[in-house]
């Protein structure tokens, strides 16, 4: 479904400020995937998305998705299949639309100044009402007047109100409250699943990047270094896991945000 072969960025190369984000990387996701990555900072989690997402491309190797080669699509073109979810919930939709306006952008029914059907009106009612946060009641307001953990649910549904191929998740529960980023991560847990969708979810949380999805990778210094699915990751403890990245890596994993989501 998705294969990245042998891809490699290097950011100022023949400068003193060089920096290799990403070294002769390769992975292989399969279809319906649910994949949780994580790492410590500068480990190229978020270098990862962009190279998938087209934010740039990179110095060598392909990127195929659904068995055609986009390492030379620009980024808006791949945005037609991949979803994508950032840590700020204040990115991903427009905060002077309002909900229903937002949800007619993201379905390619309209937008802004363009008017939302009485079927459309009554399918985003139905959508909304879903994620049980109310929202359902309020699509005249704008979006900029919602919590994060709203507009956030709401980013998600229009990420995938037309299935994308590939969904992309960057910490999107890391800047919400444990309460609401436990509910965001059901609501992803529930769409992921009722779409069937292929997911990469990246996380500082080493006990969540155990219990979803189907499979958990592990990287440092631009590389994959650790990749569990199936009964072997059944049995892995956070302890395991830091054990192992100690193995691999050859050194302790040195990452408040992580050591502290134990």
């Amino acid at each position: 479904m998705l294969k990245l072969i042998h891809i490699t960025k290097t950011f100022n190369p023949g400068t003193v400020n060089a920096k290799t984000a990403l070294e002769d990387l390769s992975l292989h996701v399969r279809p319906g995937d649910f994949v949780t990555i994580i790492g410590a900072n500068g480990a190229g989690k978020s270098t990862l998305f962009n190279a998938i997402s087209g934010t740039f491309f990179t110095d060598s190797g392909r990127i195929l998705l659904d068995g055609k080669d986009i390492t030379l699509t620009v980024e808006h073109k791949r945005a037609r299949n991949i979803g994508r979810l950032f840590q700020d919930p204040m990115l991903g939709s427009a905060p002077g639309m309002t909900i229903e306006e937002n949800l007619a952008l993201a379905a390619g029914h309209g937008g802004w100044l363009s008017a939302v059907s009485r079927a459309d009106k009554a399918l985003f009612r139905e959508k909304l009402a879903l994620l049980k946060m109310g929202l359902e009641d309020r699509m005249t307001q704008p979006v900029g007047l919602l919590s994060g953990g709203q507009r956030q649910a709401l980013t998600l549904m229009m990420a995938t109100f037309n299935p994308p191929k590939l969904l992309l998740l960057d910490e999107h529960t890391a800047a919400l409250d444990p309460a609401t980023a436990e509910k965001v991560l059901e609501i992803t847990k529930d769409i992921v699943k009722n779409e069937g969708l292929t997911c990469l979810m990246v996380t500082h949380n080493m006990q969540s990047a155990l219990e979803l999805g189907n499979r958990t990778l592990m990287m440092h210094a631009g590389r994959i270094i650790f990749d569990a699915a199936g009964e072997a990751r059944e049995k892995l403890t956070v302890t395991d896991l830091m054990a192992l990245f100690k193995e691999a890596a050859g050194s302790s994993l040195n990452n408040d945000r992580m050591l502290l989501s134990e």
